[in-house]
Order: C-alpha cells, then sequence, then structure tokens
C-alpha cells in the first residue's frame, strides 16, 4: 500500500510541474498589452493542445512578416462555434492578441475583429485562459 501512495504521489508531483512549464503566459506574452493586425491567413492548425493561426502582416515597412498566433483549447474553441474550416489560407482578417514580449512577431489570440469563413466573433477562448492565467498567478506561480 505504501509503494502506491508513493506512486500515486510522485505520479501528482510530476503532472503539477509541467502545467506551469506549459502555461507560462506571463513569460511569453504581455498580458498589458492589446494589439489588432490584419492580415491574410496562410495556415489555421486545428491541433492539440491549441489551435495556431498562421498569418502574413506587413511591417512598418511594407514587407511581410509571418505571425504566428496561438489560440484556446479545440474544446473550448468547438464550444465557441470555431471548426477547423473558420480560417482558410488567404482569408484576409484582423485580429485583436496579446503580443509576445520579445517583439518576435506573434501572440495569443483574444478576438477574430474581422474575416474568416463562418465568421465567429467571440474571444475565441481568451477568456477561460485568462481565468487559469489569475488562477495559475494567485498560486505563486509567474
Amino acid at each position: 500500500m505504501t509503494k502506491t501512495i508513493c506512486a500515486a504521489a510522485a505520479a501528482l508531483l510530476l503532472t503539477a510541474m509541467r502545467a506551469p512549464a506549459h502555461h507560462a503566459f506571463a513569460a511569453e506574452y504581455d498580458e498589458n498589452k492589446l494589439v489588432t493586425v490584419s492580415g491574410t491567413v496562410t495556415g489555421f492548425k486545428w491541433t492539440n493542445p491549441h489551435a495556431w493561426i498562421r498569418m502574413e502582416v506587413m511591417d512598418a515597412k511594407g514587407q511581410p512578416k509571418e505571425w504566428a498566433v496561438e489560440m484556446g483549447s479545440l474544446t473550448i474553441l468547438v464550444q465557441l462555434g470555431w471548426n477547423p474550416k473558420t480560417l482558410q489560407a488567404g482569408d484576409k482578417i484582423k485580429i485583436s492578441l496579446h503580443p509576445m514580449k520579445s517583439g518576435l512577431p506573434g501572440g495569443d489570440f483574444m478576438t477574430l475583429d474581422d474575416g474568416g469563413h463562418n465568421m465567429v466573433k467571440n474571444d475565441g477562448g481568451a477568456q477561460e485562459r485568462q481565468k487559469t492565467r489569475a488562477a495559475h498567478r494567485a498560486a505563486g506561480n509567474t
């Protein structure tokens, strides 16, 4: 019985250690900034644990930059009306996001403001992610 309890405790500890590493929101995205970008979808990856938008956005010099935008989990996205064909390559879209702290072209998706097939004007799981982040910070994690 002692071995079973030790094994269960070890599994729980390993699981708890992995969660902050996966959800290092504050380390990657600037939650205090919200930017809006317009561009052309080059890919919409409907994958676990998060969907991704790849898009081409023109920079200040008029040069195209490839942006990678992280979205919520597929479960949340489906509940909000998203599907694998909501965005398709070639779609002209405008989105709001929390930019990457590193300054690289990309961020954490907040809203689809314009464009896309099967237009879904909602938070794309952003509210759920904000709740998770708040709980993460409240637990003393950064």
